[in-house]
């Protein structure tokens, strides 16, 4: 199991899912551990009852269905599908306001989406994601970029608030793909991901959602440094 995961983050975004299909008719004992820890490029569905598009993921999937956060329906109709308490639904509804004008101030379009749920000893865990498309980056003389996509997976535990405050967890991974067209080098493909996490203690005076906020803020401002470090190099030589 430990040599398929680490086969696993070595693959390219965009032969994940044939590889991790591959894995699962090799080591069918192992799909729950697999399907929970490999990440996938994020795919979109339309909620038709408010005419917006949404992400789909593990953490909104109940069977073949999933669930939409702004109408809280799944898609196809599940009947007994999971959802949420009023607690946490609201919080959710907050979160994907909120997100929406992050994702717009930051990423200047794209589909963002937050599913938050219950977890054990009155804590919670909360998921947000953004797909982005690259497609138009580079201009006039300059303008190389020929398809290409961002996909953001931030998942925070929270603990049990005591004392006035709450412990974090955050793990995210970042998937890029690009694909350049320039007439010195031809086509040019670079594409890979990146994972870390940030653990913090915080009050709770402002919100879950503040601290959540602030969290995932900073620790996007440390990936997009990792990955410029990583596809400058490898870029500068087939665009300069």
């Amino acid at each position: 199991m430990e040599a398929a995961m680490d086969l696993m983050r070595r693959m390219p975004p965009g032969s994940t899912e044939t590889a991790l299909n591959a894995l699962l008719s090799l080591l069918p004992d192992h799909s729950l551990d697999l399907l929970s820890q490999v990440d996938l490029r994020l795919q979109v569905c339309m909620d038709k009852e408010n005419n917006k598009e949404y992400i789909l993921c593990e953490y909104n999937r109940d069977t073949d269905s999933y669930r939409s956060p702004w109408s809280n329906i799944y898609e196809p109709p599940l009947e007994d599908g999971t959802v949420p308490s009023e607690e946490m639904r609201n919080l959710e509804v907050e979160a994907n306001e909120v997100f929406s004008v992050y994702r717009d101030q930051y990423y200047e379009g794209g589909i963002s989406s937050v599913y938050i749920w219950e977890d054990e000893d009155e804590s919670f865990i909360a998921c947000f994601l953004i797909k982005k498309g690259l497609f138009e980056y580079g201009q006039g003389k300059r303008s190389y970029m020929q398809i290409g996509s961002w996909d953001a997976i931030h998942v925070i535990q929270v603990g049990p608030e005591e004392e006035g405050a709450a412990h974090y967890c955050l793990n995210s991974t970042v998937m890029l793909s690009l694909t350049t067209d320039n007439k010195q080098s031809g086509t040019f493909n670079l594409s890979g991901s990146i994972r870390r996490q940030m653990s913090m203690t915080l009050a709770v005076a402002d919100g879950h959602l503040v601290n959540m906020g602030k969290m995932i803020e900073e620790m996007e401002g440390k990936l997009r440094n990792s990955l410029d470090q990583v596809s400058a190099s490898s870029l500068l030589k087939y665009v300069a």
